[in-house]
């Protein structure tokens, strides 16, 4: 039994693909699989159902992969001890950030890090709240910077900064001239929401939930569209589609070719905002490089939020 072979059947249960997971682990599929049987073999074990368009864990298989999951953060463990003896602050850290904070913050972030902590370089990766939470029990990231609330996952957590909403719309749209909108009003409107899996459509939905009954004529809400992502909304808004609701990190400078087409309005209060946290697995032992990162977040330029005071004793663990 090797590492490798365990980070194998990681992979698989989380894909729930031998393909996909070979891709994810840099092999070819046939060298995951003969590693996977052999790994069967030598524990006299099903781990994985195969059969069908999508792999099954097994019973047992669970148990192994749960196992797994906790030899290869140990391991990953014991690698980050020994780099913490030389400069717990050396090397890279790797950082995941959810699809809608990560093009608004990371641009502000990286060069004020870069500035403050230039020998621990950030290796990021962008993906929806639960799969980020997913690696980071895996131990394939060191920490996570994503928004309240999240999956009950045993992490330790510290809050960054509050983000405030507001409304996009059209430029042309009648409402452009107020000075706030309340949230009640949206259901009078054509509104575009983030597909399925982002935590930020469920933000809007909080916001709005009557948006999650829109098949129902009687609610009074006349439709809803769907995007992959916030720019991909922002397009649509300006073609004149409808409305939506974005952090305030993402709105558009007016040098923006698009910003004439597009008008920016606060909701009236409470104005309705998400939590942003920076997130790492308990056993994490580089905490000098966690709380670098999230004193280099709040010293970062981001108009329109509000930092929050670091909770020291959660940072100096």
């Amino acid at each position: 039994m090797t590492l490798t072979e365990l980070k194998y059947i990681v992979a698989v249960a989380r894909e729930r693909h031998f393909g996909r997971a070979a891709e994810a682990c840099f092999v070819s599929q046939p060298t995951l699989s003969v590693a996977i049987r052999k790994l069967e073999d030598e524990l006299g074990i099903i781990i994985f159902e195969r059969g069908g368009s999508e792999i099954g864990v097994t019973p047992v298989g669970e148990r192994v992969v749960a196992q797994a999951h906790k030899v290869l953060q140990e391991s990953a463990a014991i690698k980050e001890i020994a780099r913490m003896g030389h400069d717990p602050l050396a090397g890279p850290l790797r950082v995941g950030v959810i699809y809608t904070i990560g093009p608004y913050l990371l641009p502000r972030l990286i060069p004020t890090q870069i500035e403050r902590t230039p020998q621990m370089p950030l290796i990021l990766q962008e993906n929806f709240t639960v799969k980020l939470v997913e690696l980071l029990r895996q131990g394939e990231i060191d920490c996570a910077i994503m928004a309240l609330p999240l999956p009950d996952s045993g992490l330790s957590m510290v809050p960054i900064y509050d983000e405030p909403f507001m409304v996009a719309m059209p430029a042309h749209h009648p409402w452009s001239s107020r000075q706030e909108i309340d949230a009640e009003d949206l259901k009078q409107e054509n509104m575009l929401l983030l597909g399925s899996g982002h935590c930020f459509r469920d933000h809007v939905l909080g916001v709005c939930p009557e948006l999650s009954r829109y098949s129902d004529a009687s609610e009074g809400i006349q439709r809803t569209f769907e995007g992959s992502s916030l720019e991909t909304i922002r397009h649509m808004v300006a073609a004149g589609i409808g409305l939506t609701v974005m952090p305030v990190t993402s709105l558009m400078g007016n040098d923006h070719p698009e910003s004439r087409l597009l008008k920016y309005v606060p909701f009236k209060a409470p104005v309705p905002e998400r939590r942003v946290v920076l997130a790492w697995r308990k056993s994490f032992p580089r905490m000098p490089a966690i709380k670098a990162l999230a004193q280099a977040i709040q010293a970062t330029q981001l108009p329109g939020v509000q930092m929050l005071k670091l909770d020291v004793s959660a940072l100096d663990e």
